[in-house]
């Protein structure tokens, strides 16, 4: 590494923003924020760091290793900066919101992770996301995935494909087949990974009854189009009343989105099963043509806020500003630059300032500044003094 590059080289997975992309990068956050805002959602901000035993309790208990740590000058106590804002989130709506019997909150901001969640992702994302709190039916469920699909509607993303599963189908088949916890983890561990060769084998090592193992060894198989609901019921007919509960709750919300979004791509992953050690329900992730990994993702998480004093059903989403900005249409207004020259007329200050406050850009040459043209300065109109008057004209 050059020397210049040693002081001036960001490290990976850290980016930052120029001038236009942090212009449309703020435009989108105020659009959506609007949007969330005309759905019944209140914006709340969390503090960017907070004590490790809030950060890494329930939803936060799998964020540990992905938080950077740092220690409290005033007390010795352990901080750790987010690397994820839903479990601060569900703490406020338990902690400080907890006579709502609903909440609907959305928030925005930087997080920072150890370790980006693939090789050319990022380690600090501009979070955005979504939570509704003290609701466990299929009507929040569906609200909140509207809620989503129409942000990325808002965002003119192409082509997207929503991916939908539920936990309780693995759970409920698991529990039948009695695996002990350590069974329950590598299975999972190679669902997940989708070894279907492996899958087949360690089944076969097993002394399960043979209807269980082929249930368990069709799992993987059931992803498609919504077809695999009718492939799911018929492996599944001997299969505990959750699972069947799971099925339906699964084939009904596949049911209603068909018919609020009939562009979108509805497939069905029967192991998907990201965030397995705390969602509860239904689990999904947007994709798009071009991209190979998840635009953004969601789930149920029932229970969240126990350790706060109060268990509430959730559910909620969460993307990443700079992701949906990269495959959103740009719809960014142009601003338009309106150069002032250096004079110090009153005349002038006064339409100046007029100018700005009705939300005009208006750039004032600097006395001397040789590098001020009206080309450098990207303006497209100028102030010039016309009749012994000031006016704003066309460059």
């Amino acid at each position: 590494m050059s020397t210049s590059d040693y002081y001036w080289a960001l490290p990976d997975g850290i980016s930052e923003a120029l001038p236009d992309e942090a212009l449309r990068l703020e435009h989108l956050r105020r659009q959506l924020l609007d949007l969330y805002s005309c759905w019944g959602y209140q914006l709340v901000m969390p503090p960017l760091v907070e004590y490790m035993e809030s950060l890494s309790t329930g939803l936060g208990s799998n964020l540990d290793v992905q938080t950077f740590k740092v220690t409290d000058q005033l007390n010795g106590r352990m901080l750790g900066i987010r690397a994820d804002m839903t479990p601060q989130v569900a703490r406020i709506d338990a902690h400080k919101l907890p006579h709502n019997p609903i909440n609907r909150l959305c928030y925005i901001g930087s997080v920072l992770r150890t370790r980006a969640f693939h090789a050319d992702g990022a380690r600090a994302p501009l979070q955005v996301g979504a939570e509704l709190f003290g609701h466990s039916g299929l009507d929040s469920d569906l609200e909140v995935m509207s809620l989503l699909l129409h942000t990325l509607k808002h965002c003119q993303t192409p082509a997207i494909t929503l991916s939908l599963g539920h936990v309780g189908i693995f759970r409920g088949l698991s529990k039948q087949a009695q695996l002990s916890n350590a069974q329950e983890l590598a299975f999972h561990d190679m669902l997940v990974r989708k070894s279907l060769p492996e899958i087949d084998a360690w089944l076969a090592d097993t002394d399960m009854p043979p209807n269980l193992q082929a249930m368990l060894q069709q799992l993987p198989r059931l992803q498609g189009p919504a077809s695999v609901m009718a492939r799911a019921r018929t492996l599944f007919a001997k299969a505990d009343a959750s699972v069947h509960e799971a099925l339906d709750y699964l084939d009904a919300l596949c049911r209603r989105l068909a018919a609020d979004f009939p562009d979108i791509s509805l497939h069905l992953d029967l192991t998907e099963l990201s965030g397995y050690d705390y969602h509860t329900g239904i689990v999904y992730a947007v994709y798009v043509d071009g991209y190979g990994h998840e635009l953004a993702r969601g789930g149920r998480y029932d229970g969240v806020g126990r350790l706060f004093g109060q268990a509430r059903p959730a559910t909620g989403f969460s993307t990443d500003l700079r992701l949906l900005a990269a495959h959103a249409g740009d719809n960014t207004p142009v601003q338009q630059r309106i150069f002032a020259p250096a004079d110090t007329d009153s005349v002038l200050n006064a339409l100046i300032n007029r100018l700005r406050s009705e939300g005009h850009c208006v750039v004032r040459e600097l006395e001397g500044g040789h590098c001020h043209t009206t080309q450098r300065l990207s303006c497209t109109q100028a102030i010039i003094r016309q009749d012994d008057q000031w006016v704003v004209t066309p460059i």
